[in-house]
């Protein structure tokens, strides 16, 4: 009877072994999942960083170019300011002209 009880104890060791075999080696294939995600997430994070960065670079691009139009429209204002203020009908025909023509120019360019 002591033989027969040893091999039950036998088997049922075997059968934990077993299960401790297979929940490990699910255990693997889970970890093994996790890390192929993570390296995913990686990967697109250092994308996003990179297309931040990039886009970074554009909006600093645009600020010094509305910069630089807002500087240029400002120092055309007081010139024409300056026409203004010296007065004449001479120069005002002439500003007035030389702006009718460029609104020509650019109505037959775009169209």
């Amino acid at each position: 009877m002591h033989s027969r009880r040893g091999r039950d104890d036998s088997k049922q060791q075997s059968a934990v072994e077993t299960n401790q075999n297979i929940v490990e080696q699910q255990n693997n294939d889970r970890i093994s999942e996790l890390s192929s995600q993570v390296g995913r997430l990686k990967g697109l994070t250092m994308d996003i960083e990179n297309e931040v960065r990039e886009q970074n670079v554009l909006l600093e691009d645009m600020g010094d170019g509305f910069s630089s139009a807002r500087d240029l429209i400002s120092g055309s204002l007081q010139r024409i300011g300056l026409v203004f203020e010296q007065g004449g009908v001479k120069n005002m025909l002439r500003m007035v002209g030389t702006l009718v023509i460029a609104f020509v120019f650019l109505y037959w360019v775009m169209g």
